[in-house]
This record gives C-alpha cells, structure tokens and sequence, in this order.
C-alpha cells in the first residue's frame, strides 16, 4: 500500500512539474521555477508584463532582452506559454481570428487600383509579335 501511495505522489508532482506556466498569469515563482529562467529574467518579464500583456511569442521575445528563438524554444519546452500557445505552435482558429481582425484594413486584402487594372484587349496586342501588328 505504501509503494502504490509513493507512486501516486510521484505521479503527481511529475505532472505538476509539466504543467503549463502561461507567461502573462504566472507569479514570481512560477516563472523562476521553470528551467532556464532566473532572478533576473523573471524581473524582466514582470516589468514588461506590468506595461501590458503578452500577445504572442514574437511580442515576447521583442520585449524581453535575452529571449530569442533558441532559448523560446527551450522555454516552451520546459512549459512556458504565451496566450495558452508553446512557441512555434501553430495558432488556434480564435486567435488567428483574432489577429485578423486586428490587422488594419490596407493588409487584409489588396486594393487595386486603375492604373493596376489593364484591359484585356491590351494585354493581348502586347503579347503579339511586332511582326504581326
């Protein structure tokens, strides 16, 4: 009974070990008990994370010093998330919703323009031989 017992509690603190940390809800020691991250980038994640959240990874890893995809990657690894995503995880349908629709409008779809529009009649006097107009 007690080698059952040693195993459950085992089990647990392994899987509490691998739980998620989300970078933008995560205290002080959450963030300094993952591997990889000490005093000192934990500081800096709280600091930036006071002027506003987290959006993603690249946000992140623009706003903290010394965080770039290799050591992203080792985080994500260790359980570190941004917006419930590891890095390079490909965004959830209501994210990515989302980030379109924060795009302004001039980058969601091209505008053309008439001097871009070019009648087809002319298109096909253009590809004619010289020889033959």
């Amino acid at each position: 009974m007690l080698k059952k017992l040693c195993v459950l509690v085992a089990c647990f603190i392994a899987a509490a070990a691998m739980a998620a940390v989300e970078v933008n809800k995560a205290t002080e020691a959450d963030l300094d008990g993952l591997p990889g991250i000490g005093p000192a980038t934990t500081q800096l994640i709280l600091n930036e994370r006071k002027k506003s959240e987290f959006k993603d990874w690249p946000d992140l890893m623009r706003r903290v010093k010394g965080i770039g995809e290799t050591r992203a990657s080792k985080l994500s690894a260790a359980g570190l998330t941004v917006g419930g995503a590891g890095y390079k995880d490909k965004p959830s349908a209501k994210s990515a919703a989302k980030q379109a629709a924060d795009k302004p409008a001039a980058e969601k779809a091209p505008v053309l323009t008439p001097a871009a529009v070019v009648p087809a009649d002319k298109k096909k006097q253009d590809l004619q031989p010289a020889n033959m107009k």
